[in-house]
């Protein structure tokens, strides 16, 4: 009979052992196989104890911190082994799923969980302590004080869901794990130097760059409650110090090179690679439209990406109770540090990048989605108490709508005053008023708002130092390619004409400036332009800002209340500029209005265009009048813009009446054609407060005249120097390249620097002549008409006198420079001031100026009036005016004859001229002239020997003086007088002596 041997069954404790060698890759036995380690200490250690050589549970730790600490150039690295015992671990569970024996399954999965659970265990003790276990070069230092983890590579790995850079992706469960079940202490450290590595991973790195990977890193983290707090409470999440500005905060925070990554160029030593300009757009004259598509195509799809992971990140931190605190902060101090980001000029080393405001404005209004529903039913979430109270956003030095800074201070310091004082509509209060405003009211206590609140104010910010700044550089951008290009269209005609080798230098320079630009214009294009989803989104932010704005008067209704509520009043007024800005701007990109809700803006427009005592600035109400200008059906070219004047009820009753109160207020601004009830207006103001603001208000206009038509003038001469410079091809090309180069720039900047000092010098010179035409009287005070005078006849002697010729220039409309208009204001300017000079004191003070008068200039500017046309009657009282200056000179010798040699205490120590009204200074007891001081105190409220302070009426008549003055000129004139009778009766005597002899 046959007998059959059945195999026999293992125990629990063999399975056990089996499994855990395997997981654990040792043996406490001897092993041939080299992946097994043989831990023969640890295996003398348990049989002296009268132990089993078996693995189980109760040993695995003993037994992992053995087989940890041993020292062997054959040893696996501690982090790679620990990591492997997971895999392992993971492995094992698979292969019991289907065990039989539910009894020996379960107690082999505590097993193995409990090897899991150690390896992640001692991986973090490791990782947080890499000497413990003797050093591992899997762990480097770096800087001393950060770990390159070894665990940022199987981050990357698992985000990716592929080999990443050779890196198998880490076990299921293993990352998590580990940072799920560690305590914040332990994995603080870890998570702090892997955001310092992810930081590396993308500072430099532009929007071609691998930038996703370690943002999708660092949104990983960030899910972890650990990894957020960790983050927020780095020491790089917000940097300090007496250094930090807006580009610190950029380059050295965590978030901050995130949010750096950009299509556009940073041309600073931050630049980052790949150069996107470079790599996409080189030479995009000359490319197939296709392949320029294609470019705009790619750089739209990464840096929505790049938007979308951002704002991911920022939302998980934010819907984090324990970090949203610290979010909010980090905005705050990112717009706060980069407050001057909003002026014209921004200094690229201590602001941050523009790219990094474009990426926080698209990230700041995907934040904003949740409230700018159709409806926006949420706005009245919106405290606008927050401008006067938060603790956070820094709104101090924003000018507002409307109200002053000591509206506003007296406001916080009245409670329940809501409303603008009656006074916000009387024109002479409004001209003196204080334009600037405060709009943050910082209380002790801080106060809490809304997440809705919080980030409408921040999105408004940032949108205003981000967004809408771009749309202004770019508008430069445009102009200074369009500038460069006429400059190599010049040099390139003169190579024509007279080749030189500098010249080719030159053009070769300008073309590629104009590659350059060329390149920056399409990569703004390429991030901003095409994004129209980005431009949409803008829009409904805005449309939500004037809706509420609106919210504060009352709604959508017409007429407004008679008083402005305080809390439109003391909003900044950039809230409703950028508004208008981008609703211009947006105009002129075909399709992107389409689908807006365009009726609130009409609304909105309609209702305070006309409305200065709601909305002061008259230049932004005129921005408004621009807005209707783009959506005029026959310019917008949209269907969206069409209905807006037709059917809408608003536009209908109230469009074409405020257009007219409008002009009828932009004209009251500086215009020279206003209409008569503003004429009155205005000489009203003149006449109350003729030796007060309106002189002041002339004094300042009559040295901005000086200062900018005296700085045109001399540049255009410097200019012309420098053309004749350039055109001199021999002596030219001598020169070394770089100075060659910085000439050329130099010209460009005296074109600039002309171009804006004649328009402005055009705009003073169009306001005198209209004040001069209305009131005269301010002009023709003693301490006002020797300085009028002096300035008239300057500008006389520049424009018809010797050097006159020396002022032609090529293309003089160019630079705004029109001489004749010039000389005919000029000339208008001495005929209405000689109309309302009652008392003839007007010549003789033409007369005196010794710099610049002279009799034969008025011969002069008859001659070149004459030849433009000028009206007659102008010419012959300008003609009528220049006879009286020359009896007056001639009156004013005799004069200076008479009185012979003058006492030293009689004459005025500042003008050494003799004094007619002598004051004692208080504070220096200096006695001077009252018109010689009261000019200086238009400008400078100081005695001028120490600088003390001093106003009119502090003025101490010398009247003592004044007596001697006066008897020493009517004895000198006296004296004079006898001499002259005396000197005629000898011509008497000799006359008749002589007839005498002749009869004889």
């Amino acid at each position: 009979m046959a007998t059959t041997s059945n195999k026999p069954q293992r125990s629990l404790q063999e399975i056990e052992d089996i499994v855990l060698r395997r997981i654990l890759s040792v043996s406490l036995a001897d092993s041939s196989d080299p992946r097994i380690f043989y831990l023969e200490m640890t295996a003398a250690e348990i049989l002296s104890e009268g132990k089993d050589l078996k693995l189980t549970r109760d040993l695995i730790e003993r037994v992992l911190i053995d087989r940890l600490s041993v020292q062997s150039p054959n040893a696996e690295p501690p982090f790679n082994y620990l990591l492997g015992c997971y895999r392992r671990a993971v492995d094992e569970l698979k292969k019991i799923a289907n065990m039989k024996d539910k009894n020996v399954k379960s107690e082999l999965e505590l097993s193995i969980k409990q090897v899991k659970k150690l390896s992640v265990s001692y991986c973090r003790i490791h990782l947080g302590n890499p000497d413990l276990f003797g050093g591992d070069s899997s762990v480097v230092r770096k800087s001393g004080n950060s770990n390159v983890s070894p665990v940022l590579p199987l981050i990357f790995a698992m985000v990716d869901g592929f080999n990443s850079g050779g890196i198998q992706p880490p076990p299921p469960g293993f990352i998590e794990e580990f940072f799920r079940e560690g305590d914040f202490d332990s994995l603080d450290p870890i998570l702090k130097g892997l955001y310092e590595d992810l930081r590396g991973n993308v500072l430099k790195v532009s929007v071609l760059g691998n930038f996703q990977q370690p943002l999708r890193a660092l949104l990983f983290l960030v899910s972890f409650n650990v990894g957020a707090k960790s983050l927020v409470s780095h020491k790089w999440w917000i940097p300090t110090g007496a250094y930090v500005n807006g580009r610190v905060i950029e380059m050295t925070s965590i978030l901050g090179p995130f949010f750096h990554i950009s299509a556009w160029p940073d041309n600073t030593i931050f630049k980052s690679e790949p150069d996107v300009g470079q790599q996409c757009f080189s030479d995009a004259t000359n490319r197939r439209p296709a392949d320029l598509l294609s470019s705009f195509t790619t750089i739209k799809t990464l840096v929505n990406n790049l938007y979308d992971g951002l704002a991911e990140v920022l939302l998980c931190l934010l819907k984090n109770g324990d970090t949203r605190e610290s979010v909010l902060q980090y905005l705050a101090e990112v717009i706060n540090r980069n407050a001057t980001r909003a002026h014209i000029q921004v200094d690229p080393l201590s602001c941050a990048s523009s790219g990094m405001f474009i990426n926080l404005s698209a990230v700041m209004l995907k934040l904003s989605e949740p409230f700018l529903d159709a409806n926006l039913s949420k706005r009245n979430k919106i405290d606008p108490n927050y401008v006067f109270h938060n603790n956070r956003l820094d709104l101090r030095g924003l000018t507002a709508l409307l109200a002053s800074s000591g509206e506003i201070t007296q406001w916080l310091n009245t409670p329940g005053k809501t409303d603008i004082s009656a006074q916000s509509n009387d024109v002479e209060n409004r001209l003196v008023q204080s334009q600037e405003a405060t709009s943050s009211g910082r209380s002790g206590e801080k106060s809490k708002y809304s997440f809705i609140c919080e980030c409408f104010f921040m999105t408004a910010r940032v949108l205003n130092l981000g967004l809408l700044k771009a749309f202004s550089d770019f508008k430069h951008l445009v102009q200074e390619i369009s500038r460069c290009e006429d400059m190599l269209s010049t040099f390139k005609a003169l190579q024509e004409q007279t080749p030189s080798q500098q010249l080719q230098q030159d053009i070769d320079r300008l073309e590629k400036d104009i590659e350059l630009y060329s390149q920056e214009k399409l990569c703004y294009e390429a991030q901003i332009l095409r994004d129209g989803a980005l431009i949409q989104r803008a829009l409904s932010f805005y449309r939500l800002m004037l809706v509420w704005l609106v919210s504060l008067v009352g709604g959508f209704k017409m007429p407004l209340p008679s008083t402005c509520p305080k809390e439109f009043a003391s909003m900044p007024e950039h809230f409703v500029e950028d508004a208008m800005e981008l609703i211009i701007f947006a105009s002129r990109i075909p399709k992107a209005l389409d689908g807006v809700l365009l009726d609130d803006f009409m609304n909105f427009i309609i209702m305070f265009m006309a409305s200065p005592t709601y909305i002061r600035n008259p230049y932004l109400r005129a921005k408004m009048v621009e807005v209707l200008n783009c959506w005029m059906p026959r310019r917008s070219g949209s269907s969206a813009t069409a209905s807006l004047f037709e059917g809408h009820q608003l536009s209908l009753e109230y469009l074409v009446r405020n257009l007219l109160k409008l002009y009828v207020d932009i004209e009251l601004t500086g215009s020279h054609t206003q209409v008569p009830s503003h004429r009155d207006i205005w000489r009203k103001i003149a006449k109350e407060e003729e030796k007060g603001v309106y002189l002041n208000f002339l004094n300042f206009l009559i040295n901005d005249s000086i200062y900018l038509l005296d700085e045109s003038l001399s540049k255009i001469l410097e200019l012309k120097g420098l053309e004749a410079e350039m055109s001199n091809t021999t002596e030219w090309e001598r020169r070394p390249a770089q100075e060659r180069q910085e000439r050329t720039r130099l010209f460009q900047s005296q074109e600039n620097i002309i171009r804006i000092d004649m328009k402005l010098a055009n705009e003073d010179l169009s306001m005198l002549t209209f004040t001069s035409k209305q009131i005269t009287a301010p002009f023709l005070l003693p301490e006002m008409v020797d300085r009028v005078a002096s300035m008239l006849n300057y500008f006389l002697l520049q424009l018809v006198g010797p050097q006159r010729k020396s002022l032609t220039l090529k293309d003089p409309e160019k630079y705004e420079f029109r001489p004749k208009q010039l000389l005919e204001q000029i000339v208008c300017i001495y005929v209405h001031l000689a109309r309302g000079d009652n008392e003839n004191i007007f010549p003789a003070a033409i007369s005196k100026d010794g710099r610049s008068y002279n009799e034969q200039l008025f011969t002069a500017a008859v001659d070149v009036l004459r030849r433009i046309g000028e009206d007659g009657r102008v010419i012959q009282e300008f003609i009528e005016l220049g006879t009286k200056a020359r009896v007056a000179a001639s009156e004013a010798m005799d004069a200076e004859a008479a009185l012979g040699e003058i006492p030293d205490e009689f004459l005025d120590p500042i003008q050494c001229t003799l004094m007619k009204d002598p004051v004692i200074l208080p504070s220096s007891r200096i006695t001077v002239d009252r018109p010689v001081i009261q000019r200086h105190l238009l400008s400078d409220n100081t005695d001028p020997f120490n600088r003390s302070h001093l106003t009119v009426d502090m003025l101490i008549p010398n009247t003592e003086l004044k007596a001697r003055i006066k008897e020493f000129v009517r004895s000198q004139e006296l004296k004079k007088h006898g001499e002259d009778f005396s000197l005629q009766r000898a011509k008497d005597t000799i006359q008749t002596t002589t007839e005498e002899m002749l009869i004889d």
